[in-house]
């Protein structure tokens, strides 16, 4: 992929705690894991979420003697939509994906990545907290009223898009919405939540896929930076990690990311 043009893939969501890092963390690794090369670009440069577990993910490697795939990371500072797309220029040259973790809030530099973006991930928590980021629900039936700002906000940078698409040879924004953290929604609440993200769907155009439910492993490898798929290097793990590896080369398999075969995923 690398005499092309890179695919890249931002994830944003206005909203914090949505696992959006951890998600983007997993996904480059799984990407480098295939022999990807991989830029990832942190638009938080406070809190930096995604760069901190990149630089621990080195000093692991460094401190064991082992060699771990990873991905060329960069903080980006506040600059506008030229000098930030000029730093990509530069420091992705040459890179299979590229890979933008925007803020947990409104950022014009986030919307414009939202706007650049080949495949826009929007991770969610499972509740009707998160969902109102996309939609509003009546109160009794729990059926959708009215977009919300965000995905009013997509559609416009989609229309964008088209003429981008035109213009400049781009392919059409794929929108995946990410729903984590999925086994601690009860079952009612679950199914009112499904029906309403299906119709949202159909209505706004996104698709939706299965994230990841265990998040207690995800914090604690990031102080080593190591992941689910860093096999070897993780000792003896219990039958949830080994569900939560499974969610993992799924959902970077439901991406249907180009040039990723479902047969590297499996083996990463």
């Amino acid at each position: 992929m690398s005499s092309t043009r890179a695919h890249r893939i931002t994830f944003a969501n206005e909203k914090g705690g949505t696992g959006k890092s951890t998600t983007a963390v997993h996904v480059a690794v799984a990407l480098a894991y295939s022999g990807k090369r991989v830029v990832a670009f942190d638009l938080d440069h406070r809190q930096r979420t995604m760069d901190r577990y990149f630089e621990n993910r080195a000093g692991t490697a460094e401190k064991r003697g082992i060699d771990l795939p990873t991905a060329e990371c960069h903080v980006v500072g506040d600059c506008d939509a030229e000098a930030f797309e000029a730093l990509v220029a530069e420091k992705a040259a040459g890179a299979d994906f590229i890979l933008v973790d925007t803020p947990g809030r409104d950022d014009p530099l986030a919307r414009h990545s939202a706007g650049q973006a080949d495949t826009l991930v929007t991770p969610m928590n499972d509740s009707f907290v998160d969902f109102d980021l996309i939609g509003q629900v009546e109160g009794d039936s729990f059926k959708v009223k009215k977009l919300s700002f965000y995905a009013e906000l997509i559609w416009e940078a989609r229309i964008k898009r088209g003429r981008m698409q035109i213009e400049e040879n781009r392919p059409p924004m794929d929108w995946v919405v990410v729903r984590n953290r999925t086994g601690y929604t009860e079952a009612r609440n679950m199914a009112r939540l499904e029906k309403a993200l299906g119709e949202m769907a159909k209505r706004v155009g996104f698709r939706v896929a299965k994230g990841l439910s265990e998040r207690v492993v995800y914090r604690e490898l990031f102080p080593s930076g190591l992941t689910l798929l860093d096999k070897g290097h993780l000792g003896d793990l219990g039958t949830s990690h080994l569900v939560a590896r499974q969610e993992l080369r799924g959902l970077v398999a439901n991406l249907r990311l180009p040039g990723l075969a479902g047969s590297e995923v499996a083996a990463a």
